[in-house]
């Protein structure tokens, strides 16, 4: 059987500080060499990049006074600050992640307004993990983990010098945040340390639910240690790290902690504000003194008797005086990049400060993008003529970004679609990952557009972080779709219906249940003018599901692994298991003009399979490469086609890690072939 090879780092999903996982990979230039559990090591020659076409371009929205959220692409890390000196607040925000790795200040030109719509991100240095604010005397020293950028209004991250401390901070084992202050933590005049570690050591990664969906690890882990500093600010010299206790224990929040020390409940002195992996906010009180802190048990954020809770995870809380008007605001970046505004409203009940909900900045529409790891599919969506997108994300959200005509064409800002009235939002909850409860508010919406029940009218089948494949069905009219709530695809198995072997849930009925994060693909593959699916099936096989009719019942089979490389083997997309399963993004569509439907597939751009001939039943797909030689992928890419310019020729459409779109024209259309 044929494995193709996965995207840059997408195979295991993890950062470098969590690659320990049972499938490992290395790439140079023209080799990869994979190896997973169960399956033998082997290495597969990579067909070098195709020159197709233009590069791949990221769209705009061609909208002027168009206002959309404020972002930059995966993980935001805000640093607030009247950055051009102008006596107004911007935001600078910091993105680590590929293809938009770097960072950008948005200008704040409405002056000292609360919610000002920003410039868009003008990019002035590069971008790093776990960088973080400190205010000293009114003015922003910038650092990472064991550096201070210095020079940061001049060459922002470009430059660093090394902070003192060679000493590793927390517990051995994997470890993910590592973001480091100034504070002058006791009073004292000296400006000491602070990090805040985020351990997985417990909770270790992925497949650990008992049969009744309980996580057997551990949780995760977010701790606070204080560096004394026993010399001078200009000459300091560290004591080993300490952890920061609250009534008694070591404070410990669910993972990165983001750290901000300040006066919180204006008593005089510090009380400590944490985040965590997901959603929500964890307070501190300062029971002791200014130079005798002491910390309370800690408290959430809450706002009507409800936690506070920002709409994604992963977030990154800064105290800072936004407004003004002499508390501490919490400026809050969000895994998909966007930042919001937690305000606080100058009230103080029972020692807990009080917070307002958060609001979500904005700024002048540039780059179209709907939050982080889009998944766009090019249709008609309101057939007025043109293709629109439909895109899902790693929130959950999917969203039309409606067409609004031209060439290049002119885009509305994404509106998030409802189902029955709700907005479509899937979410793993506490047991819908398989990578665990830390990916509570994830949901990897991945859709295509079809016509599933052949009334005239196009309907939508998703899939997402479950790998429940469901169909939201038109039930509006063509020009005004409406979606009725979401249902199983269902299909006639023969006997009891298959599911992923580490799923500790199974399918209800007849359900259709697949590899998580991967897109079914509506599409008449074999012409009969019934609408198909091709897809993923449970153990990572590209397979047809074809459609028939019973009497007068449409009914789905189940999936046939008709897809063979140039030698004849099945192809399988993804070998590996749990965690690593699933990922790919596919597209159907004849890419050639040569009448066969071709398949593509996400890569560090996309790969084009050609459909070369049917041997014996079998449909022979060639790797032609990637389609173009930008990478736009970190964990993945997700490629679709549209015709923006009507000619006939489907060209790419690519929604990349960064939630941003890339696009580039088919070379039938360049080189005339029509």
């Amino acid at each position: 059987m044929t494995k193709y090879p996965m995207t840059n780092d997408e195979r295991v999903s993890k950062s470098e500080d969590r690659m320990s996982l049972q499938a490992r990979e290395f790439r140079h230039w023209g080799f990869i060499i994979l190896s997973s559990l169960g399956i033998s090591s082997f290495v597969i020659p990579l067909v070098p990049a195709a020159t197709h076409g233009d590069e791949l371009q990221r769209i705009r929205y061609n909208n002027p006074g168009l206002v959309v959220d404020l972002s930059v692409g995966l993980w935001s890390w805000p640093l607030p600050m009247d950055f051009d000196e102008d006596g107004d607040h911007d935001l600078l925000v910091v993105c680590p992640d590929k293809p938009y790795n770097g960072t950008y200040f948005f200008e704040n030109t409405s002056g000292d307004e609360k919610l000002p719509v920003f410039k868009p991100g003008k990019r002035i240095s590069k971008g790093l993990q776990n960088v973080q604010v400190s205010y000293i005397d009114g003015q922003p020293r910038v650092l990472s983990p064991g550096k201070e950028h210095a020079e940061f209004f001049s060459v922002g991250l470009d430059t660093s010098t090394k902070l003192g401390p060679a000493v590793k901070i927390g517990q051995s084992g994997k470890t993910r945040a590592n973001q480091w202050k100034h504070v002058d933590y006791d009073g004292d005049g000296k400006l000491d340390l602070i990090v805040g570690m985020g351990h997985w050591t417990e909770y270790g990664w992925d497949d650990a639910y008992n049969d009744k969906g309980e996580w057997t690890n551990g949780p995760l882990h977010g701790y606070v240690y204080l560096l004394r500093n026993t010399g001078t600010t200009a000459k300091p010299t560290y004591d080993d790290p300490i952890q920061i206790t609250s009534g008694g224990e070591p404070i410990d929040v669910f993972g990165w902690p983001s750290p901000s020390f300040a006066d919180f409940d204006d008593d005089g002195d510090l009380d400590l504000m944490c985040g965590e992996f997901l959603d929500k906010f964890t307070y501190f009180e300062n029971t002791g003194s200014r130079k005798k802190p002491a910390y309370a048990a800690g408290r959430r954020l809450t706002h009507n008797d409800k936690p506070i809770a920002m709409d994604l995870q992963m977030i990154v809380p800064v105290a800072f005086d936004w407004d003004k008007d002499g508390d501490f605001d919490l400026i809050v970046g969000d895994e998909d990049g966007r930042v919001g505004l937690v305000e606080h409203s100058g009230k103080v009940i029972n020692g807990l400060p009080q917070y307002l909900p958060p609001v979500y900045f904005q700024q002048e529409a540039a780059d179209v993008a709907f939050g982080a790891l889009a998944t766009p599919d090019g249709f008609d969506w309101d057939n007025d003529g043109d293709d629109d997108l439909i895109c899902g994300n790693t929130a959950g959200y999917i969203a039309l970004i409606e067409n609004l005509g031209g060439m290049p064409p002119k885009w509305a800002a994404p509106k998030k679609l409802k189902a029955d009235g709700e907005t479509i939002r899937i979410q793993a909850g506490p047991n819908g990952s398989i990578q665990g409860p830390c990916e509570a508010k994830w949901g990897y919406t991945t859709q295509t557009v079809g016509d599933w029940d052949h009334d005239g009218l196009p309907d939508i089948i998703a899939n997402s972080i479950w790998g429940k494949i469901v169909w939201y069905r038109n039930v509006g009219t063509r020009e005004k779709p409406e979606l009725a709530a979401k249902r199983p695809i269902e299909v006639a198995w023969n006997g009891t219906p298959p599911k992923p072997a580490w799923n500790w849930w199974n399918p209800e009925g007849n359900a259709l249940v697949s590899q998580w994060r991967t897109t079914p693909v509506v599409v008449d593959f074999n012409g009969d003018k019934l609408n198909d699916l091709v897809m993923l099936d449970h153990e990572g096989y590209l397979a047809f599901f074809e459609r028939n009719h019973i009497g007068e019942k449409l009914q789905l089979q189940p999936g046939q692994r008709i897809f063979v490389d140039t030698a004849g083997k099945t192809i399988q997309l993804n070998g590996s298991r749990a965690g690593g399963s699933g990922r790919r993004k596919l597209a159907v569509v004849d890419w050639d003009g040569d009448g066969r439907s071709d398949v593509l597939v996400n890569s560090t751009s996309a790969t084009w399979l050609r459909n070369v001939e049917t041997r014996d039943g079998k449909v022979v797909l060639e790797d032609k490469g990637q389609l173009s030689e930008r990478n736009i992928s970190g964990h993945t890419s997700s490629p679709t086609t549209v015709d923006w310019n009507k000619d006939g020729v489907p060209d790419l459409l690519v929604g990349a890690e960064d939630g941003f779109l890339y696009y580039m024209t088919n070379p039938r259309t360049k080189e005339g072939n029509r």
